[in-house]
């Protein structure tokens, strides 16, 4: 089709078959990827992905069969696109893209890489590695109805980390354990519960009552004095949960009255958490037992079955099936063996729907059925393939723009709801220029951290800093005092004794500047160490000038004229981000996976005349708002095209 459209559509088929390109992910979107991109043209593709194929994937994965469960998806997905077009040339690595092996100089052997991906550590990986390499980055990302596609190239648009992320949703421990409001507080709970049962315990995940709890002022002796705990050996006792409950055998009853009795009168002591709130209502084992034989088949809703609620007396049961599933399958793992939670595992699934149903209860809330908790719990957005496939398309089509060497035609599109008033379901919008207060993509990145040095340890400022904020995966640092002082090496071994140790041990003090490299991702890094003592209760440490929580500002009228004239030495080193917009958070994911989630891009949406951010797929992050680019319309029409969620 491309040969006889004349010359130019001939060179770029030649293009096509000549260039080699990376597509990293396997799953919803990069399966109408693959099989799009053979059928294009495009002869030399290389496709990376770590996952497997989960029997979820095959209604909305179309590369992947029944008997293919359990394979590799880049391997698969291979050998089915090479049905499509045998000639083709693919290569396929069932591996992580953060693996060193796949370092600039991999990256540079590309024309262009196309991002599928599912998480934000992986898609900050790519990103900073295709700005080392100088190669352009083609990123997207679903959910339900919705996606986008956007398009990165250094020096001349946003990279993906232009423009500060939220942060994952946490809630404070007293919410979870002692004053639940919503029912994602009590799936919460009961993932926790899951991971004290059967899993790893974590001392963040506890869900006994919380003593400490900032709303009370009673005094935990007298207290547990009055409460009225069961007296059987289901009674409250200051012991690991997992430790009690392997002591009980996971005696069902015993762990339903500890969890949905004991446990709730004693918050009932706690007087002043009910003053302003409805007390919670204790549930026992023998009473709901009366009512299983007359409500066994009280159910609410129709349709699948996942999509009822069962009543009070069906989820105790399920509670006690789940429970004596579980305790089988860790007895058949052997003594310390854990299990992990997975929202496809059924019996994990009982048990966190369960859980949580009957915590609902205690606490007034309407229960939720086994479909709605899954989502919820596995924060997932259901997928469509039509969606994926929409945006498939229009990641080809950018594709081509940029073999074409028409990379300032490029567009950021949204994939739409419903038609805007002009019909519209696609909306371009013009790509943003470089953001001159990027730590990324600046010309000299630049970042101050505020936090105390006398009680942050070498490895948190490793691990928790540079590498879960800032995105690096080996960082090396060195300390900015005339001696060059090595704090943290990515030789294994090398500095590992510095990481018990404070900063302040290393001379870091108030205005202490450290150099950090990240060798794998070719990237150089300088923060500046504010010391501060007074920061909030559990909080570590501050970017000065971030604000992952909210919108950036939209980019005044000059900005807007023409962001595809962006210039690689215009961005400034900078350590914070412009004064945000009010925003209204949507999450956009592509479920095929779990995680979370949750990055890629972002939109803007408009209710009432009020613009709302459309989030990254996959883990829900925003950005500034994009020029549209269909025609002019008047200042009242400004915001058409651009369509809110229900």
């Amino acid at each position: 089709a491309l040969i006889s459209k004349g010359p130019p559509y001939r060179k770029l088929a030649d293009s096509l078959s000549a260039c080699r390109v990376l597509v990293v992910g396997a799953g919803g979107i990069g399966c109408e990827l693959l099989k799009n991109l053979v059928l294009t043209g495009f002869k030399n593709i290389e496709v990376i992905d770590l996952d497997t194929i989960d029997v979820s994937n095959l209604n909305r994965q179309f590369l992947f069969q029944k008997k293919h469960v359990g394979k590799s998806k880049a391997q698969v997905a291979k050998e089915s696109v090479l049905q499509f077009c045998p000639t083709a040339n693919i290569t396929a690595y069932h591996d992580s893209i953060m693996n060193p092996e796949y370092n600039v100089e991999f990256f540079r052997n590309f024309m262009l890489v196309m991002n599928a991906l599912d998480n934000r550590a992986a898609r900050n990986h790519v990103n900073r590695m295709c700005l080392a390499a100088d190669i352009p980055l083609i990123e997207s990302g679903t959910a339900g109805y919705l996606g986008q596609v956007t398009v990165i190239k250094k020096g001349l648009t946003e990279c993906y980390e232009c423009q500060p992320k939220p942060t994952q949703k946490t809630f404070p421990g007293c919410t979870i354990r002692n004053t639940p409001s919503e029912p994602i507080h009590c799936i919460v709970w009961a993932k926790y519960l899951f991971n004290q049962l059967f899993g790893e315990e974590d001392a963040d995940q506890e869900v006994s009552p919380d003593t400490a709890d900032p709303e009370l002022t009673w005094n935990p002796a007298d207290t547990e004095a009055r409460a009225t705990a069961s007296d059987q050996d289901g009674d409250i006792k200051r012991v690991s949960t997992k430790d009690w409950a392997r002591s009980t055998g996971y005696d069902t009853v015993k762990l339903f009255n500890k969890l949905f009795k004991d446990d709730i009168q004693y918050l009932l002591t706690m007087d002043k958490l009910w003053k302003k709130r409805k007390a919670p209502l204790p549930l026992d084992w023998l009473e709901i037992q009366k009512l299983v034989h007359s409500s066994q088949r009280e159910v609410t809703g129709t349709g699948l079955k996942d999509q009822q609620v069962l009543g009070v007396a069906g989820y105790s049961q399920l509670f006690s099936r789940s429970v004596e599933t579980l305790r089988s399958m860790l007895a058949d793992k052997g003594d310390g063996a854990e299990l992990v939670w997975d929202k496809d595992d059924p019996p994990a699934m009982d048990f966190v729907t369960a859980a949580a149903n009957l915590r609902m209860h205690i606490f007034s809330m309407n229960m939720k059925s086994r479909f709605d908790i899954k989502s919820m719990a596995g924060n997932i957005i259901p997928a469509i393939a039509t969606t994926n496939a929409v945006i498939a398309g229009l990641i080809v089509l950018e594709a081509l723009k940029i073999l074409s060497g028409d990379v300032e035609q490029c567009r950021t599109i949204f994939l739409n709801k419903q038609p805007n008033p002009r019909k519209k379901l696609l909306v371009p919008c013009a790509l943003d220029p470089p953001s001159a207060n990027c730590y990324v993509c600046a010309s000299k990145p630049e970042v101050t951290v505020k936090l105390n040095v006398h009680k942050t340890l070498v490895l948190a400022l490793q691990d928790k800093i540079l590498k879960e904020k800032f995105g690096m995966v080996a960082p090396d640092v060195q300390i900015e005092d005339g001696k060059g002082t090595i704090l943290i090496s990515s030789e294994e071994g090398e500095t590992e004794a510095n990481n018990s140790k404070f900063l302040s041990d290393f001379g870091i003090r108030h205005g202490s500047r450290l150099q950090v490299d990240d060798f794998l991702q070719d990237y150089t890094l300088l923060v500046n160490v504010i010391h501060c003592e007074d920061l909030e209760k559990d909080v570590e440490f501050e970017v000065v000038g971030d604000a992952p929580d909210k919108a950036p500002t939209p980019p005044s009228a000059q900005e807007d004229k023409n962001v595809a004239n962006g210039n690689k030495d215009s961005a400034e080193p900078s350590t914070s981000s412009k004064a945000p917009a009010e925003q209204d958070d949507v999450l956009i994911v592509d479920s095929d996976e779990e995680e979370p989630s949750s990055s890629t891009m972002d939109v803007r949406m408009e209710s009432g005349g009020h613009k709302r951010k459309l989030h990254d797929a996959e883990t829900g992050e925003a950005s500034a708002k994009r020029q549209r680019l269909d025609q002019p319309l008047a200042a009242d029409e400004e915001d058409d095209d651009i369509i809110a969620l229900d």
